[in-house]
């Protein structure tokens, strides 16, 4: 058995994740740290290689996950590092968070009761602040009233409070009306913290940087941020630059498994949605849906072979999908395709395919399925 099946693969390039790391680093003051954000398997790129390689090589401490499940994956990947749930845990798994050290994200006065109440021991938390993105946290008219129910979460026995956090919805958009709003969500939680610290309240933590905020309106006052997506190297809006060395980690590849010559009046694939109007050479790559190469890309998509673009033609099928290589002469059964990344003067990017079916970069290589192996490059 070969080491995994040359059927559709995609390369996690590590040198590249460790360089994004440290440009990440230098956009960040010294009162800054980065917080990785690794939730949906580290944006599909696979967490424990992902964890492993930025807490050993990178000297990252903090980590950011969506769930229990993923937290204690990366303490085990990481056993000395700073874990945050940002979103929801069962108060019942109390327990297990405070075990595993993890720190949850405490988004009400009544959920923080309920996980006290399922611990047997303290629980170490930050609490969401809902400034303006409507999603979780404390909503609050005024940073005052906030600061209140903080305080009042922070006297709930076996509750260890370290800190407040938010989350910007605008921050990569350069619309004026877009950068009022977001200026508004950091004022509030600032106002927030400085009032806490007028009590005497001091948190070792109060962070609202995510990937766009750090690349475009960085502040020192966060004393994290949360790198998601551009530690991937891709862009927090397509419209909008990143950071210069800032470069895609990932890549997908196939390979052709059949090639053959049509005639003007044959059709390729399911619906019959495209048919030859002139005798052409057809290809079939060995990837589709089902592997997370959207349907939607059918006649859209374009792929690399042999350094040129080449169309989809007809639609994605679930394994399959067929393309036309009448101008690459070349061409033959088992030559590696590439989906996702360069091939000589050509690149192909996450970014870009969802640019063609109307979605994000987020989703395309968090949507590239659990079939496909991932094959680290160092």
């Amino acid at each position: 058995m070969k080491p995994y099946l040359k059927r559709a693969w995609a390369e996690v390039s590590l040198s590249r994740l460790r360089k994004n790391a440290e440009i990440i680093k230098g956009l960040n003051s010294q009162s800054t740290e980065v917080m990785a954000v690794v939730k949906a398997d580290a944006y599909g790129h696979g967490d424990a290689h992902i964890v492993r390689t930025l807490a050993q090589d990178c000297s990252i401490s903090f980590f950011a996950v969506s769930n229990l499940d993923e937290a204690v994956a990366v303490r085990n990947f990481a056993p000395n590092a700073e874990i945050l749930i940002l979103g929801y845990t069962p108060p019942e798994y109390a327990h297990e968070i405070s075990m595993h050290n993890i720190i949850q994200g405490v988004v009400s006065t009544e959920y923080a009761e309920a996980l006290a109440q399922n611990s047997p021991a303290s629980i170490r938390c930050h609490i969401k602040i809902d400034t303006g993105m409507g999603r979780i946290g404390l909503k609050h008219d005024t940073p005052a009233e906030c600061a209140d129910e903080i305080a009042e979460i922070m006297k709930i026995g076996k509750l260890s409070v370290e800190g407040i956090y938010t989350h910007f919805s605008v921050a990569d958009s350069d619309a004026p009306d877009n950068i009022t709003y977001t200026d508004r969500q950091q004022d509030f939680i600032l106002d927030t913290y400085d009032e806490l610290i007028s009590r005497g309240i001091k948190l070792r933590h109060c962070h609202f940087m995510n990937s766009a905020a750090t690349c475009y309106r960085n502040s020192p006052r966060s004393t994290l941020s949360r790198a998601g997506i551009i530690l991937y190297g891709l862009h927090p809006d397509i419209s909008l630059d990143i950071p210069e060395g800032l470069s895609p980690v990932m890549e997908l590849k196939a390979v052709i498994s059949h090639v053959k010559t049509v005639k003007a009046g044959d059709c390729i694939s399911y619906g019959r949605t495209f048919s030859a109007d002139h005798e052409m050479r057809i290809a079939t790559v060995t990837i589709g849906y089902a592997d997370g190469y959207s349907r939607l890309l059918s006649g859209k998509g374009k792929i690399l072979v042999h350094g040129k673009r080449c169309r989809i033609v007809g639609r994605v099928c679930m394994d399959q999908l067929m393309i036309d290589v009448s101008d690459v002469e070349d061409t033959v059964s088992g030559d590696i395709v590439t989906l996702i990344g360069c091939d000589g003067n050509e690149c192909i990017t996450a970014d870009e395919l969802a640019s063609l079916y109307g979605t994000i970069g987020y989703e395309v290589v968090c949507g590239i399925s659990k079939r496909v192996p991932r094959i680290y490059i160092d």
